[in-house]
């Protein structure tokens, strides 16, 4: 008589064992949609894109005027300097070393501001079923551009107690980090420490 109520004692103790287990598999995959992050940033964002394009056009208009060259002045043909070849050398070094300087200021703000603008984070949306995710950056101007990936390739790389500000996230297969701004709306955080913001070796 032992055994049977040995045995449904085992059984009772390994169910209410697998019970937290299958909780936890569960809330890790919802039967909907679940927004993990949300960072309405939109302005700022339309501000900045505004303040590099306008960046751009004043630098690459420096450049255009450093390449231009200017009108020689009038001289006789007989009063032909013996070092004017000398200048006109180091004006021509000059003019192009500050086309280029100009020039390359610009590109690093563009490419700063738009970089920037794509790596950070609008929202985050957990996929029905809990294997996909999908980022929405802000991209330029705030216009917004997303993508969907599967979740075992995100990992992030440290927990959200751990910085002051940015929260870096790694997708597998792209370059540089996205980043969460902890001034952002966290709904559901023991959902997100379990998904998205979870470290895995990519």
């Amino acid at each position: 008589m032992a055994a049977p109520g040995r045995r449904y004692v085992v059984r009772l103790f390994s169910t209410l064992q697998s019970l937290p287990a299958r909780r936890a598999w569960h809330d890790a995959a919802p039967p909907r949609d679940v927004l993990l992050f949300e960072h309405e940033g939109g302005r700022f964002f339309a501000v900045l894109g505004l303040f590099c394009a306008g960046q751009g056009v004043f630098w690459a208009s420096l450049a255009i005027a450093a390449l231009a060259r200017p009108p020689a002045p009038t001289r006789p043909p007989d009063a032909e300097s013996p070092g004017r070849g000398r200048l006109d050398l180091c004006s021509a070094l000059w003019r192009y070393g500050l086309a280029v300087g100009c020039g390359a200021i610009g590109t690093l703000v563009l490419g700063a501001g738009l970089l920037f603008s794509l790596r950070s984070v609008r929202s985050v949306m957990l996929q029905a079923g809990g294997k996909q995710v999908t980022l929405t950056t802000h991209a330029p101007f705030g216009w917004g551009a997303h993508f969907t990936v599967p979740l075992n390739q995100v990992s992030c790389m440290a927990h959200r107690g751990e910085v002051p500000a940015m929260l870096p996230l790694k997708v597998k297969g792209r370059r540089f980090y996205f980043l969460l701004d902890k001034a952002g709306h966290f709904p559901n955080t023991k959902l997100f420490d379990n998904t998205v913001g979870a470290y895995r070796s990519l």
